[in-house]
């Protein structure tokens, strides 16, 4: 149908290695990518800025965290501290004159470093030690944010973004703000598509099947769980400069909390580890799904004249959510991308037998 593997016939190598070997893959990524170019003129602003924008935010965060949890297998609950070092330290640079350009990138190696400093002390520990580990550090960031009036001017200050250019461009309206998101994006997804295919992202595959076994093969597992972490905190940094320029427009110590990152957890998880397409499949399960059950409860009680208490309204949807990723997870624990791929299997061979 859509998919076939006869008539595949490669002579070279670079044919063998492309991402996308079918047509119809080819496509698909190019239609959805037109949609998101032609997104500022196809869709009202509210759409742009309520939907699109966070979704592809959130997506390229989801990306960093999915490279040490789907790549190296290492646990983080500290993304969001990640995020929150390389979006004060942009800002700070940005408000004292330092080109975004620059801001970008110090923001990354500025969360990267303090990253690693952390990942040099919780590698020593595995498992459910290292996630307390990283969740160590997500408390004592928040700490130093809210504290520090240096770096946030207190618990309840906030600092304001000013007027930003990026390669000449300012990002003053939304869809230039988009724009920018979404190019930081693409940059990350085709790093995480070829990171995969290269010794770094071989060894760490190792790493995380068995680290022992990866170390008697040669492959020196601390060292490339530390430049796991320095790779994803770095990620995480850049993408807390885009959010915090393109997306909030000013930091506070309320935005890059603990919820944060249990949220970008649950994007990886649910939407598959190791998985770039799953990434995006999880984020807009997390960030989407309350709303649409929120709603569909309120129209549900509406239609059909169910008496529901407020109190029962408010927390039915976050029940009904909960539930919803028990139940994925149950079903296919390897995430929304699993599921995808298994229909994309399923057409490859179809209506032949032996696809089921």
């Amino acid at each position: 149908m859509f998919y076939r593997r006869a008539g595949i016939l490669h002579t070279r190598y670079q044919d063998e290695r492309q991402l996308w070997p079918f047509a119809f893959d080819r496509g698909l990524v190019a239609t959805v990518l037109a949609i998101l170019l032609v997104a500022p003129f196809a869709f009202d602003r509210i759409y742009l800025v309520t939907y699109l924008l966070p979704w592809i935010i959130w997506s390229s965060a989801a990306l960093g965290l999915n490279l040490l949890m789907g790549g190296a297998g290492q646990v983080h609950l500290g993304y969001g501290a990640v995020m929150g070092i390389g979006a004060y330290a942009s800002v700070h640079l940005l408000r004292a004159g330092i080109p975004l350009e620059l801001a970008l990138l110090a923001g990354g190696l500025a969360s990267a470093a303090i990253g690693s400093l952390f990942g040099a002390a919780a590698l020593r520990v595995k498992g459910l030690y290292l996630a307390m580990a990283t969740l160590a550090m997500q408390y004592i960031v928040d700490f130093i944010i809210s504290h520090f009036s240096i770096i946030s001017g207190g618990s309840q200050a906030t600092l304001q973004v000013p007027p930003v250019r990026f390669l000449g461009v300012s990002l003053a309206s939304d869809a230039a703000a988009y724009y920018f998101a979404l190019l930081i994006c693409v940059g990350i997804v085709l790093f995480m598509l070829n990171v995969r295919r290269t010794s770094f992202g071989r060894a760490l595959a190792a790493v995380r099947e068995k680290d022992y076994a990866a170390a008697v093969i040669g492959v020196d597992s601390f060292r490339f769980k530390l430049v796991a972490f320095f790779v994803s905190s770095f990620v995480g940094g850049m993408v807390g400069c885009v959010m915090a320029v393109s997306y909030y427009r000013a930091v506070s110590p309320d935005q890059f909390h603990l919820d944060l990152s249990i949220q970008l957890v649950a994007m990886v998880i649910v939407g598959g580890l190791g998985s770039v397409l799953g990434s995006f499949f999880g984020a807009a399960l997390i960030l989407f799904a309350p709303i649409v059950l929120n709603h569909a409860v309120a129209f549900g009680a509406d239609t059909f004249g169910v008496g529901i208490s407020a109190d029962l309204r408010a927390h039915l949807p976050l029940m009904l959510y909960g539930a919803m990723i028990v139940g994925f997870l149950l079903w296919e624990p390897l995430g929304l991308a699993k599921i995808y791929n298994n229909a994309r299997n399923y057409f490859m061979v179809w209506p032949l037998r032996h696809n089921r």
